[in-house]
């Protein structure tokens, strides 16, 4: 007999009916149980009643209760995504767990940042093997202003020691007195970037701690004993006052930024003869300055600001140097005396050059150096002051990226670049200023990696206007080019941030299972310039979205991939991105990783109270302006999700992120599945622990999350071990 099917009732005594029924019915309440098991299903976020009236008309969202941060149904729903999420993705665990081990194992453990002279000492930074955090050291200079190891070396923070009994630990500023006796540093310990200000007695140990909350930048005067540092608001966390604190005393207010627009930040010169106060917004900046040597004189403006220029200076030997966009989208260089309030009485020294983009202007006792951009690529100039004469520094590969190093010392004459590729680990050179001679100091350690192995190229995309978009390439040599390969294509494109072709060892467990990866260079970043980034924010945000669809298309067309074998990843901004595309194209992608994405637009930018948005304005647009609020509703992911078949979606996020709420993505993620009309995966993974933006603090702890989702983008495509 077929178990579960019954003989005719007549042939059998009532009492064994029943039982039989009896045994059907746990039958099946097993076979259900067993299915659900195997199967579960996926959350479900209860509606409540919320509307909203924007510009007369009524906006309807029940999942807004899910802001209810105190509200332990929120902890609740958030709990079961997440055990949802461990269920569905069981069966990766050894694939993860392999991954992991190879992240790991390709970093050298116990290793040593490269020393770095500022006055009297040499800075560095070392991590041990099996410790999450690194150790901040210092050694005295020789005689001969050269690094001596077998000088006792002094631990001047150790994290680890640090961070016993906490979840969570990041370091913010660190600043070191003149007279080397003193350290100034802030620390967060939940991941919502909320620091507090302590100052340490390198001689004794001795820490005064919490002299102040909500620290986002801290100075030293030259006497060693006076503090400048700046605060935020409490809710908005927009840098808004400067202070100043004689140890010892009270603190006292200086200046308080009243403009909602512009945060305030605190610095000093690289010669140390003057301190300065910026305030900033998008597309504007002002800067005040102090002699370093008076800390309770008055603090003079530099340039008044004025709507549209953006600039930053440094000093030497009594002139600025001022990094200005006056007469030049892509900023020029001029050299004003101190005390000289118009540039037009300055002198040039690196004027606009089109198709060049000057991001900074490093100044040196005899030497400076000029870094810019051109057909997103960095490079860099040399400046002789003796001489005049200007000297380039070229690099090796035809795809790179190049970064200053950092170089602090004023009377330095070698400069600090950070070099590397897609397939070159990264590189310390010391750049010799009067010879050009190129020492190479450290370069990263990867175990088992062989570059020769690997190629990288660039590539061109046509943007559906003409415009010609870069894309970046990475894959193991010999990868098919028929469009069989899987490939993995990640962008951010926001706020300016060109995105390097640089080196990730993570991504070598990519490559060598035979999947490429690429970078999309899109609109709404300055890859290309000034003129890249305004024609990627406001109302030109849409472009941002199209040049990345537009990417991808290019990439199936040259036969790198196919759809079905694309994934793309984006992150906070980046984020915003995937869940855009996702709603314009979900039939281009296999799956996605949309990390802290910034996907309820309109909520977020509508609510002046939230951290970053009366500020982000000028970057996305002002939603109380009716013809920003309809542009920015025509792209909004979360109010743009529909009844369709989306790819697969794996959302992560932080319950203490304090730049993208963790209510974002939750949201976003209780309505798409009320509507996918698929039966793809859709995930969110949420820490509910102690963490931030970027995650967990601890090197492990990112090297597990990681190869987590390295593996679930893997298994999308059909890798899985």
């Amino acid at each position: 007999m077929h178990l579960g099917t019954a003989p005719p009732a007549n042939l059998m005594p009532s009492h064994l009916v029943a039982k039989f029924f009896s045994a059907c019915i746990a039958f099946t309440l097993f076979a259900v149980a067993v299915v659900a098991q195997a199967v579960p299903l996926p959350p479900v976020a209860k509606r409540v009643e919320h509307k909203e009236q924007w510009h007369g008309r009524t906006f309807t969202d029940p999942w807004f209760w899910l802001r209810e941060k105190g509200n332990p149904e929120v902890v609740a729903y958030l709990q079961a995504e997440n055990a949802y999420t461990k269920a569905m993705t069981q069966n990766l665990q050894p694939l993860q767990e392999t991954l992991y081990r190879e992240l790991v194992a390709r970093v050298k453990q116990t290793d040593l940042s490269v020393p770095v002279r500022d006055g009297r000492h040499f800075y560095y930074s070392r991590t041990v093997d099996g410790l999450q955090y690194p150790i901040v050291c210092r050694r005295p200079a020789s005689a001969a202003l050269s690094y001596d190891e077998t000088v006792a070396e002094q631990v001047m923070l150790d994290q680890n020691e640090m961070a016993k009994g906490l979840a969570y630990l990041g370091l913010g500023d660190q600043q070191v007195s003149d007279d080397d006796h003193l350290l100034a540093y802030t620390t967060d310990v939940t991941g919502f970037r909320q620091y507090s200000l302590h100052v340490k007695d390198l001689r004794t140990g001795t820490i005064q701690p919490d002299l102040a909350v909500r620290v986002t930048s801290v100075e030293w005067a030259a006497d060693g004993k006076t503090l400048f540092f700046v605060t935020e608001e409490e809710v908005t966390k927009r840098s808004n006052q400067l202070w100043r604190l004689e140890l010892g005393q009270a603190p006292e207010l200086l200046l308080e930024e009243k403009d909602e627009l512009f945060r305030i930040g605190v610095a000093r010169t690289r010669d140390k003869r003057f301190l300065m106060v910026g305030a900033g917004s998008t597309d504007s900046a002002e800067w005040r300055y102090l002699d370093a040597r008076t800390p309770k004189a008055a603090w003079r403006v530099l340039l008044p600001r004025a709507k549209g220029h953006r600039y930053r200076f440094d000093h030497r030997d009594g002139s600025f140097f001022v990094v200005t966009n006056d007469k030049a989208e892509d900023f020029r260089v001029v050299q004003v005396p101190v005390g000289e309030a118009k540039l037009e009485n300055g002198k040039e020294l690196v004027p606009a050059r089109a198709g060049v983009f000057v991001t900074g202007f490093d100044v040196f006792a005899n030497y400076a150096v000029v870094q810019e951009r051109m057909q997103a690529l960095p490079r860099f100039r040399v400046l002789d002051f003796a001489s005049g004469a200007w000297r380039e520094i070229a690099f090796p590969e035809a795809v790179y990226s190049a970064s200053s190093g950092g170089t602090p010392e004023f009377t330095s004459t070698s400069y600090r670049i950070n070099y590397q590729s897609m397939v070159t680990p990264s590189c310390v050179y010391d750049y010799d200023l009067a010879n050009g001679a190129r020492t190479l100091k450290k370069q990263q350690e990867v175990a088992g990696y062989d570059a020769t192995k690997y190629r990288t190229e660039r590539m061109w995309a046509k943007a559906r206007d003409g415009v010609q978009v870069p894309i970046s390439i990475v894959y193991r040599d010999g990868l098919p080019r028929d469009g069989t390969a899987p490939l993995w294509l990640y962008a951010y494109g926001s706020y300016g941030f060109a995105m390097p072709a640089s080196f990730d060892s993570n991504r070598i467990s990519l490559l060598d299972r035979g999947m490429a990866f690429a970078i999309a260079h899109i609109r709404g970043g300055n890859d290309l310039g000034d003129r890249w980034h305004k024609d990627g924010m406001l109302q030109k945000k849409r472009n941002t979205f199209t040049d990345f669809i537009d990417c991808a298309e290019h990439l199936i067309a040259t036969k790198c991939t196919q759809k079905d074998r694309l994934v793309i990843e984006g992150g906070s901004a980046g984020g915003l991105l995937m869940g855009a595309v996702a709603n314009m194209r979900p039939d281009l992608f296999r799956a996605v990783h949309s990390a802290v994405p910034f996907v309820d637009v309109m909520n977020t930018m509508m609510d002046a109270s939230l951290p970053l948005t009366v500020g982000e304005y000028l970057e996305w647009g002002n939603p109380n302006e009716k013809a920003a609020f309809e542009y920015m509703l025509s792209y909004s992911p979360y109010e743009n999700l529909s009844a369709a078949a989306y790819p697969a979606t794996l959302v992560t996020t932080s319950f203490n992120d304090s730049q993208v709420m963790y209510w974002e993505p939750a949201k976003y993620v209780a309505k798409l599945r009320t509507l996918k009309a698929d039966s793809s995966q859709l995930l969110l993974q949420c820490k509910l622990e102690a963490a931030g933006h970027g995650g967990a603090s601890g090197r492990y702890d990112r090297w597990r999350d990681r190869a987590f989702e390295m593996a679930w983008m893997l298994s999308q495509v059909g890798i899985t071990k």
